[in-house]
């Protein structure tokens, strides 16, 4: 998912997308450790997006972006 996809979504989206990505990067990492996960890439490229997740919701957080429907 590309930044600029995740800036367009919501505080309470991005909570959902984040809490996605930790439980497939948890399977992830148990396929792993059984040695069944097939694309290796899958892993860097989920921690990637949980960064970016975090960073646009610290946006949120310092007041950098305003939510939508809200008035600044």
């Amino acid at each position: 998912m590309k930044v600029e996809q995740l800036r367009e979504m919501n505080e309470l989206e991005l909570h959902s997308k984040l809490n996605e990505d930790l439980e497939a990067l948890q399977n992830l990492k148990f396929q792993q450790a059984l040695q069944q996960l097939e694309d290796g890439t899958l892993i860097p490229k989920i921690k990637k997006e949980i960064a970016q997740i975090k960073t646009v919701l610290n946006e949120y957080k310092l007041g950098l972006r305003v939510a939508q429907g809200e008035k600044v």
